[in-house]
């Protein structure tokens, strides 16, 4: 089991930003991705829906002999992991926002979450930010309409400027040092996120602490690959193949990118 792959899914092509943390923490193992970016955003759909995208997405890694998923999407980890670890069986690694580090490290005591309404709306995101943040300005933006234009690949355009510019004003009203970005879409906005808002704002994504945690578990699973060869890594997407392929163009992995419809 060791050189099988490990599976992502997301709603779509943001999660390749986790993917890249773990290949380049883990360059021996080998990956399968799922974008589902037929039913992107997954944000906007009830936590039914959510759940049974979930379940549709798992099914398919486990037919492509995945030994350990992960859940790259913020939105489906709040509203499915539970059910996932309950009814199957390969080690799951989910991902949501890094409010812990945030809240731990604000000095102005102000932070802001940029995140989909699936993910701000669900159980486990209010149990994270009842035990970290309760004591803690808190400004929670729905990021509606970015994950759309990041699928379709008008990430740096004055449209997207604007958007992103009316949802970080009211951050910066409160005076926030810290933006938890609570989508893995969002890390491809770090550009214009660097240039729109104050120097003294720290922005925070998971994709690291993901990457270290998958480690972690395929150590204690015994699941981790050995081989001194460098992995090999297949994208699969229900939509467009030529917007997954630009966003992981700069990654210098053998990879291939095709369509499959699931």
């Amino acid at each position: 089991m060791r050189k099988q792959p490990i599976g992502f899914f997301d709603s779509g092509v943001g999660g390749t930003s986790i993917w890249k943390e773990v290949i380049n923490l883990l360059p021996n193992e080998s990956s399968i991705y799922l974008a589902d970016s037929r039913n992107a955003p997954y944000g906007e759909k009830s936590a039914d829906e959510i759940r049974a995208l979930s379940v549709k997405n798992t099914e398919k890694l486990l037919e492509l002999d995945c030994k350990l998923i992960v859940v790259a999407c913020n939105t489906a980890t709040t509203n499915a992991i539970d059910y996932l670890r309950s009814n199957f069986k390969v080690p799951f690694i989910g991902i949501e926002p890094a409010i812990k580090p945030a809240a731990l490290s604000s000095k102005s005591k102000s932070i802001g979450i940029l995140a989909t309404k699936g993910t701000l709306s669900s159980a486990l995101f209010a149990r994270t930010s009842s035990l970290y943040a309760s004591e803690l300005n808190v400004i929670e933006i729905i990021g509606k309409g970015l994950v759309e234009r990041i699928e379709n690949g008008l990430i740096n355009t004055p449209e997207t400027r604007e958007l992103l510019q009316s949802y970080l004003d009211p951050m910066i009203a409160e005076k926030i040092d810290y933006l938890v970005l609570g989508c893995s879409h969002y890390p491809y906005l770090i550009p214009l996120l660097k240039e729109m808002l104050p120097v003294d704002v720290q922005i925070i994504d998971s994709g690291r602490a993901v990457a270290v945690q998958t480690k972690k578990i395929l150590e204690l699973n015994s699941l981790i690959n050995t081989s001194a060869e460098q992995g090999s890594h297949r994208f699969y997407t229900n939509a467009s193949v030529d917007t997954l392929a630009n966003l992981i163009s700069d990654v210098d992995f053998t990879k291939e990118v095709e369509f499959l419809d699931f």
